[in-house]
């Protein structure tokens, strides 16, 4: 697995890579085996002590994970995750790690959140290999963590073959919609839903006629602000499903302007912003 990624992912984690290198395997094993492998839950002791190395987790019910139970396609997997403020007890998460245990590079993305989130609501798409489990890891400042899972059962959605116009691929990778929900109540739950067009290679596929791996080609950073504050960042992986959608709450303390910069691991960036009137 290239370097780029761990440093992509590392985030102040020291990733043990031989455990890491033994995923790998073990997940191409298994896919090798079936299309749709029955989801395999003794992968997750291995990407946990890869990610957060000889550290506490509790499963908890306040981070929850809604999803199907069998997906249509392994490349677009519709999931929403959320916390409950109130059930979470003074607990506050600072930051969320979304995995899907099985996949060849397991971290799909992890968001870092702020107050101007309120209850934490997020709705976006993900890729699956083969059958897995969904899994979210919550971090609060002082460094505790805190699990949920799901299983779904989808496959094929990161590798396989791509095919297309190249040139025209990259001419339009980049270009935003970016919206607010009407009505806008100052100091109530707002809905915002961005959508970038980008392919987000994986790296782990093929070209079609060459049968040559593609590279790695994917949106890496995605900054929201309101009014100059940061409301969320995230780190996004290959993970995440073509032309990556994330559709979050957020509580506007004034009118303003929420404004977005997304940036690919090529170092290109793209920006948008929208009006909030009260």
């Amino acid at each position: 697995m290239p370097n780029v990624w761990c440093k992509q992912y590392g985030e102040g984690m020291k990733l043990n890579r031989l455990l890491f290198t033994t995923l790998v395997s073990a997940i191409l094993l298994v896919a090798s085996l079936s299309a749709f492998a029955e989801p395999d839950p003794k992968l997750w002791s291995v990407v946990k002590e890869a990610f957060f190395e000889n550290r506490e987790m509790k499963e908890v019910d306040f981070i929850k994970i809604a999803a199907p139970r069998r997906a249509e396609s392994g490349a677009q997997v519709p999931v929403t995750y959320s916390v409950d403020n109130a059930a979470a007890n003074g607990v506050v998460i600072k930051k969320l790690y979304a995995f899907v245990d099985a996949n060849p590079i397991p971290l799909t993305a992890t968001y870092h959140l702020t107050d101007l989130l309120g209850n934490f609501q997020l709705s976006t798409r993900i890729r699956f290999e083969t059958d897995a489990f969904v899994r979210l890891v919550g971090e609060t400042a002082d460094g505790k963590l805190y699990l949920a899972s799901r299983e779904i059962r989808a496959a094929g959605g990161c590798g396989g073959t791509v095919d297309g116009d190249e040139a025209a691929i990259r001419a339009s990778a980049g270009k935003i919609k970016f919206k607010v929900d009407d009505p806008v109540k100052i100091g109530d739950v707002t809905a915002a839903t961005f959508n970038i067009k980008h392919p987000m290679r994986t790296g782990l596929q093929r070209e079609l006629v060459s049968q040559g791996f593609v590279p790695a080609f994917y949106i890496k950073k995605a900054e929201f602000n309101y009014n100059g504050k940061s409301v969320m960042t995230i780190d996004v992986g290959v993970g995440t499903a073509e032309d990556p959608y994330f559709k979050f709450n957020f509580v506007p303390d004034a009118p303003g302007k929420l404004e977005v910069v997304a940036t690919d691991n090529e170092g290109k960036s793209f920006t948008q912003e929208v009006e909030v009137k009260g």
